[in-house]
Parts: structure tokens; sequence; C-alpha cells
């Protein structure tokens, strides 16, 4: 129904920039919230940025000043700008989308998930 694809995540060395990218598609009327999260090995997962519909931002204070959270509402994607990356930004990234559906008249809202991409950030 709801599918969330990212794409851009790899292996940089520190210092070095990344381009995270997910596009949601399916039977989508709006999307309030996106966000993307990560965790890494043994961490539990947290909330990296997010950006309403509005175009508000939040960033997790660990990546404020290097990471760049933006969207596109025209092509449902939301991006990732990563700067001045760290080893300890190494971790699974998942993007989330908070949205609205409609199929066959009936229109439902919830929270969808992409599979996630791995960034690892070693020399």
């Amino acid at each position: 129904q709801v599918q969330l694809v990212e794409s851009g995540g790899g292996l940089v060395q520190p210092g070095g920039s990344l381009r995270l990218s997910c596009a949601a598609s399916g039977y989508i009327i709006s999307i309030n919230d996106m966000a993307w999260y990560r965790q890494a090995p043994g961490k539990q997962r947290e909330l990296v940025a997010s950006i309403t519909s509005g175009g508000s931002t939040n960033y997790a204070d660990s990546v404020k000043g290097r990471f760049t959270i933006s969207r596109d509402n025209d092509k449902n994607t939301v991006y990732l700008q990563m700067n001045s990356l760290k080893p300890e930004d190494t971790a699974v990234y998942c993007c989330f989308a908070h949205l609205t559906t409609k199929l066959r008249g009936r229109y439902q809202t919830g929270d969808y998930w992409g599979q996630g991409t791995q960034v690892t950030v070693s020399s």
C-alpha cells in the first residue's frame, strides 16, 4: 500500500559527505511529518532529524550544524544531507513518514518506515 525506499548510503571517510534520499509511494493523499532515525549496533534507535509539512525542522544535538533535512512535497521525498561525517555517525539510517492514504474511498492515517540504509564512516 505504502512504500518508503531509501537510497544514498555507503562507506565514506571521516570528514566526508553523503546524501540520503527516501521516496514515498502508494495511495498517498498527504504527508505530515517526515524524519530520519538511526540505529548503531548495540544502541537504541534515535531521532536524527525531522521536518514538518510546512518545513519546520528539528535536529539531534549530535548532528546540528552538520546535517540538513529537506523535503520535496511534489515528489513525496525527504533528504538528509550529511557533512563532516564522524565514525560515530555509523549506523543504519531509516526514514519515517506520518501520512494519510486513500484506498477504495477510505482514508487512513498512520506511521510508515523505510527498510534502512547503511552508513559507515571509516578510514
